[in-house]
């Protein structure tokens, strides 16, 4: 059950939609068992399923999760919610528990944000300097719907944003070094300033951006168009001075 795709303006908080399109490289780059076969995906939206690492034991598992974490306790699936303030997680109930138990790995070698210009927003890709897989930091939850199927989501941390994206968007994913999901998965709650010091802006340096097409504007359009890079709008008023 992963739910309608949601419109973009409904998902335009940070982050609203990001790309995984290196997905036979998951079980390699996160040492992690796959069960099901994936493949490439250009525009992942909210409430769609997506791939998630997770510690199961010793081990770590890939499942497939719900975009848009419903907490346990809630009545429906509207108070879903796609982001996380790292900032809050201890003072959300619909995030402490998960922060506290239940932490994740959200694969991807992307992801798009939206900046004004003039009267027009023009999307722009966001990924390292070397195009490789990296992990958002994430929590997930279980919930149980009226009808009985239990539905395990997530969500993605959030926090201030570097050099790179600044002029964007006053959020960005909270992007975990390699050296630090072991811990990010595993550590116990009684280490939570630790796991707070993981959570902050990425270093500019190593990530690069790109604007591309309006392609990426529709939820339904999930081929390798959405990565194209095009040129940059300049606004008419900016153009004016």
């Amino acid at each position: 059950m992963s739910g309608q795709p949601l419109s973009l303006l409904e998902c335009e908080s940070m982050c609203g939609r990001y790309r995984l399109t290196r997905a036979d490289r998951l079980s390699e780059k996160f040492d992690a068992e796959v069960a099901e076969e994936l493949h490439p995906r250009y525009n992942i939206a909210p409430t769609q399923p997506v791939p998630v690492v997770r510690a199961s034991g010793s081990r770590r598992v890939i499942a497939s999760m719900r975009w848009g974490l419903i907490p346990s306790w809630a009545k429906d699936a509207s108070m879903a919610q796609i982001n996380a303030r790292s900032e809050t997680l201890l003072e959300k109930p619909a995030f402490k528990e998960s922060f506290e138990r239940r932490r994740c790995l959200i694969p991807a070698d992307g992801f798009y944000e939206w900046k004004r210009s003039g009267r027009s927003k023009q999307p722009f890709h966001f990924g390292m300097q070397d195009d490789s897989l990296f992990a958002f930091a994430g929590i997930w939850d279980r919930w149980r719907t009226l009808q009985g199927p239990v539905i395990e989501s997530c969500a993605i941390l959030t926090t201030g944003p570097n050099a790179l994206l600044c002029d964007v968007h006053d959020r960005m994913p909270v992007i975990l070094r390699s050296e630090n999901y072991q811990d990010w998965l595993l550590a116990p709650n009684s280490e939570r300033g630790r796991l707070f010091s993981f959570l902050q802006p990425l270093d500019a340096v190593i990530m690069k951006r790109f604007p591309v097409g309006c392609s990426v504007n529709d939820v339904q359009n999930d081929t390798s168009e959405c990565i194209q890079e095009v040129p940059e709008l300049i606004s008419t008023q900016a153009a004016l001075f």
